[in-house]
């Protein structure tokens, strides 16, 4: 596997599935490489997970890095794609746009290439001019040539790479795993939340997540619940500095920083209602679990995997999302009804056994995509 900042991690969603999904396919029968960046360490809940090189049968390796800003995805991805060249693997698996401007060099070596689009990078607002911008769509233009196979995480993307490139793909959104929901116990502790006292959105820092609009709308809403954000700079500490800012000294509006471990499952598992406020997103992890452990979600309507689910609001109007936030602030009745019904919904829907098995026979070809799956294969991927 190719792209990723480290495995295994929650940092990113790209780390996030590849964590949850590659450990399934060793179970399989099937030998999985990851090659990690040289400067990145794993969250303290996976310290104790690897071991000689391993985490959960998973081979991980590092590759030469330059840890600076704009540096360290381009250096990683050319340090792995050549090393791969070289490898003994059947098949090299790109994660995200950018690191697929190193394709050609395992394509070379006759390497089967695939390539999963969580996004379109370009298009997220760090990277919006400039230099970024341009080097991650010529990563997109090389995997729309020269890549095997494309796997897309949403019915948009899909629609936008047949329109761009005229570029079939493959739609196999993430999956979501039925989780136990938790006392707040660390929550109370650290942050003095307890259950159904605050609205939550967890994300990366970053202007398309739309955290700002969220602020902006909860600052005009009457209501006690406190106002939780949790997640951590990105290469973006002017936003970060930015939403501080707006928070201004409301005692209510609390930032956690990262979070992981336990105290990410009493965060899921005792919010009144959780928000995605999104302007741009591929298919967003942290939507899909926060419905598996039952939660109300108000998202933007770019949040197409929810139907009837969720309550939605525009895309980016602070003023609907006021709307939305108070109405669930004076409805308990109404919160209650969503809850009820998301984890049931989003569970059954989406399962990382499904993703795993569709990835599988994605590797195989398309003649083999009819065949029955062999357990024990002997693919490889990096």
């Amino acid at each position: 596997m190719i792209g990723h900042k480290v495995v295994p991690s929650r940092r990113g969603g790209i780390e996030l599935v590849l964590t949850t999904m590659c450990p399934k396919m060793v179970k399989r029968g099937h030998q999985v490489t990851c090659y990690n960046r040289s400067g990145d360490k794993v969250e303290n809940e996976y310290v104790n997970t690897v071991k000689n090189g391993t985490y959960k049968g998973v081979k991980l390796k590092k590759v030469l890095t330059i840890n600076k800003k704009g540096l360290a995805a381009m250096t990683s991805s050319f340090s792995a794609a050549i090393r791969v060249a070289f490898g003994r693997y059947d098949i090299v698996h790109f994660h995200a746009e950018g690191p697929c401007t190193a394709l050609w060099i395992p394509k070379l070596f006759r390497k089967r290439c695939i390539v999963t689009i969580h996004g379109l990078d370009w298009a997220r607002d760090k990277w919006k001019s400039g230099f970024g911008s341009k080097y991650i769509k010529f990563g997109e233009k090389v995997a729309a040539k020269y890549a095997d196979e494309i796997i897309v995480l949403s019915k948009g993307v899909q629609d936008y790479f047949k329109q761009t490139y005229g570029r079939d793909t493959i739609l196999i959104p993430n999956g979501v795993s039925r989780p136990e929901n938790v006392e707040a116990d660390l929550l109370t502790k650290k942050f003095g939340l307890h259950k159904d006292d605050y609205i939550c959105a967890l994300s990366r820092l970053t202007e398309e997540k739309g955290i700002h609009y969220l602020i902006e709308a909860y600052q005009n809403v009457k209501t006690d619940k406190k106002l939780v954000i949790a997640g951590d700079t990105s290469d973006t500490d002017d936003y970060v500095m930015k939403l501080k800012k707006l928070a201004g000294n409301n005692p209510n509006i609390i930032f956690t920083g990262f979070v992981s471990g336990r105290t990410l499952e009493e965060l899921y598992s005792n919010a009144y209602v959780y928000v995605l406020p999104s302007k741009l997103e591929g298919m967003p992890l942290s939507l899909l679990e926060a419905m598996s452990y039952g939660n109300c979600v108000i998202g933007s309507d770019i949040a197409d995997v929810v139907e009837d689910k969720a309550i939605l609001f525009k895309k980016a109007n602070v003023e609907d999302l006021k709307e939305k936030l108070q109405m669930v602030c004076d409805d308990v009745e109404l919160v209650e009804k969503y809850k009820r019904e998301a984890s049931g919904y989003i569970c059954g829907r989406y399962n990382w056994e499904d993703v795993v098995n569709r990835t599988v026979e994605v590797y195989r070809g398309k003649k083999s995509c009819k065949e029955k799956l062999v357990e024990n294969s002997s693919v490889a991927s990096i």
